[in-house]
């Protein structure tokens, strides 16, 4: 693929990929593979992303599937697990073309575990009707197949094939003539910029919006910043899905920014007969479920948030008490069962033979994001996201254990295929899935007084310099006396007031004390700083806005998004009464 230059020459196509999770690996290795220029910006080490901590695997149903699992029974459990939130077709995309990008892996030396047989050992995972759940070094799928496609990617840029810019903050996306031409980044303190036919980005998540996190501390909603600030339309912002066993770090070792790496808990743990426990020492989840710890995650995930509220402390944490397990089961247990986790919490300064662990929910997940067509294309012309980042439609509003490697994968690959057809195309919004479009669209991010009606509402959140408004409605920034903002105070406010349990009262407390943040950040701008952490800090607050506003306006609970006062013709009055009878979890895998 090429362009014509001023001498008459051609030359190739370049594309620019933002971020190093398995979506932007992918996408530039396929892109340098089919003769594209490409130019791939990671703000940290390649390694650094919520790729390379993913425990779980790749599903996908193969040429070979696991007897009775077919592509049909793959969407029929993405649907189930969207909540009726899915775009069907998204869904139908992402499941039937699996196997085709599960063999592409292979190409850039990405080698899956095998059974006995010498065929692929295939996982059962909780949500699935059948085994097909593919690893690679157990429960280190992402570390393996990031491993692999990095090597890849240095090996590229080695030939020239990749140009690689490393501790590389993208900062704001170069427009001109109406569509994304270059992005402005730092590196080593220097302003810099680099231009091209298109972007695409693949820049993950935004769990350190939150006071705990799955995620590693590059998670910080860059992406979606710089694609809001350009004028691409967002959607499903309020769908955040929580684990509820995450490592809470505590004593004054403990970063306020949090920032160490996280440790996620495996379900595996209450399967094998820990309990959780409050800072009374009282076991608390049999007053919530039937199932008690084995309940679903998301039931879980309230049962903790709900306790901890009642408890006065919504930022606080409870305990796992895995001491059971080893005086059941006999001393060494433990290190035999979960090698890993008994490094890790060795290293966090816990034996956990002997002490307590504190936990508490954590942010893994954003269904929502940038959206796009099927092939990656926002409304901006010369835009792409794949990933975390974008909004396919396809996770709904819970995500499937195991579909977000997927997503990336074949996400990832499709949009470099709408590149090296037209690479200065745009997804109109009319071509945008319905169900990829936010309920709170072209809402102001501050929630005024009374709820627009529904012709109000403007397909996704666009974006300008100027401040949206509707009716008569505007941004509204008025400073919260007594607050000053820092990213642990965001992540406070978000944790209590726009988390795993949500009201419209505590969202619009959120909302006007982060209108108060912004009058000061205004996260709606670039910042004009060569500090990484200033732009993210500004990102992270731009990202809380529109989430806040977009949970504030879906007033009945769906699937991760879920309101104590919902108004869904069946309200909620206590979460012990509405989850007595949910099925248990899957504990083979987390």
């Amino acid at each position: 693929m090429t362009r014509a230059s001023v001498h008459g020459t051609s030359v190739p196509q370049r594309l620019i990929v933002v971020g190093s999770g398995i979506a932007g690996l992918y996408a530039a290795l396929l892109a340098a593979d089919a003769g594209a220029e490409v130019v791939l910006l990671t703000k940290g080490e390649l390694a650094e992303s919520n790729t390379y901590y993913a425990q779980g695997g790749i599903s996908a149903v193969l040429a070979d599937p696991a007897p009775g699992d077919t592509v049909a029974a793959h969407i029929a459990d993405t649907l189930n697990a969207g909540a009726g939130h899915c775009n069907t077709e998204a869904v139908r995309v992402l499941c039937s073309e699996a196997r085709e990008d599960i063999a592409g892996l292979g190409r850039f030396g990405v080698r899956f575990d095998l059974a006995h047989d010498g065929g692929p050992a295939l996982g059962l995972e909780a949500a699935h009707s059948a085994p097909r759940i593919l690893h690679a070094g157990g429960d280190a799928t992402g570390a393996g197949v990031a491993n692999a496609l990095i090597r890849a990617v240095l090996s590229r840029s080695t030939d020239g094939k990749i140009q690689l810019y490393g501790g590389a903050h993208a900062t704001a996306l170069r427009q001109s003539h109406g569509r994304v031409s270059g992005v402005d980044f730092s590196q080593g303190g220097r302003s810099l910029s680099v231009s091209g036919d298109a972007v695409l980005l693949a820049t993950g998540g935004a769990g350190q919006l939150f006071a705990q996190t799955t995620n590693p501390a590059v998670a910080t909603a860059d992406g979606l910043a710089l694609a809001w600030r350009a004028g691409a339309a967002v959607s499903d912002l309020e769908f955040f899905q929580f684990h509820p066993t995450c490592l809470v770090r505590t004593g004054a070792t403990t970063d306020p920014e949090g920032d160490q790496d996280p440790l996620l808990i495996s379900e595996a743990v209450r399967g094998e007969g820990a309990v959780l426990l409050d800072t009374h020492g009282l076991r608390f989840m049999p007053d919530y479920h039937l199932d008690a710890e084995l309940a679903p995650r998301d039931v879980v995930s309230r049962s903790i948030a709900l306790h901890l509220a009642k408890l006065g402390d919504p930022n606080g944490h409870v305990y796992l008490d895995a001491r059971l397990i080893e005086a059941a089961k006999g001393p060494g247990f433990l290190e035999k069962r979960f090698p890993t986790l008994s490094q890790k919490t060795r290293e966090a300064g816990l034996d956990w033979t002997r002490d307590l662990v504190p936990v508490a929910p954590a942010a893994h997940y954003w269904m929502g994001g940038v959206t796009t067509d099927l092939s990656g294309r926002t409304s901006v012309p010369g835009l792409l996201a794949a990933g975390e980042v974008a909004c396919t439609g396809v996770q709904g509003a819970n995500r499937l254990a195991s579909n977000s490697l997927l997503e990336g994968l074949v996400f990832g690959r499709r949009a470099v295929e709408a590149f090296l057809s037209d690479p200065l195309a745009g997804a109109s919004l009319d071509a945008v899935p319905p169900l990829a479009v936010s309920a709170a669209s072209g809402l102001p991010l501050t929630l005024a007084s009374g709820t627009p009606s529904n012709d109000e509402r403007k397909p996704g959140f666009g974006a300008s310099k100027a401040l949206p408004t509707v009716g008569e409605h505007r941004f509204s920034f008025a400073p919260v006396s007594g607050q000053s903002f820092s990213r642990a105070a965001l992540r406070r406010l978000m944790t209590a007031n726009a988390g795993v349990l949500r009201n419209g009262v505590l969202l619009r407390e959120a909302s006007e004390t982060l209108a108060g943040w912004a009058a000061v950040v205004r996260p709606e701008m670039v910042p004009l700083s060569e500090d990484p952490r200033v732009h993210e800090d500004a990102s992270l607050l731009l990202a809380a806005q529109l989430l806040v506003r977009a949970a504030g306006e879906r007033r009945a609970s769906l699937g991760a998004h879920y309101r104590s006062d919902s108004v869904d013709g069946a309200a909620i009055h206590e979460l012990e009464e509405t989850y007595q009878m949910r099925p248990k979890a899957s504990l083979v895998h987390d």
